[in-house]
């Protein structure tokens, strides 16, 4: 009973650092792209704009292929890193930093 009760606490412990380090990585993530998006702005807001909307529509692109129905054969690089970086921005937006 007590190696059961070790063992929950310990991955308790090892689920709770990886929530924090994870929390910290979207925070420090989503402060950079503030900083990045302000400072781009006050040198040129047609660049940053441009920029902000490619990045929108890369965005959507991996939300549509996250959320399409599934078809067979190989996804392609592109849909794969554009779905990953949808589901980090999306840990990121729900992740509570102020």
């Amino acid at each position: 009973m007590i190696r059961g009760i070790g063992s929950f606490l310990k991955e308790l412990l090892e689920e709770l650092a990886g929530e924090v380090v994870l929390t910290v990585v979207a925070c420090l993530a989503v402060a950079g792209l503030a900083l990045a998006f302000v400072r781009g702005w006050e040198r040129s807001p047609l660049v940053t704009g441009g920029v902000g909307g490619a990045l929108l529509v890369f965005l959507c692109h991996g939300g549509w292929e996250l959320l399409r129905p599934a078809r067979p054969g190989r996804r392609g690089r592109l849909a794969g890193v554009a779905a990953a970086t949808f589901a980090v921005v999306a840990y990121a937006w729900s992740c509570t930093c102020s």
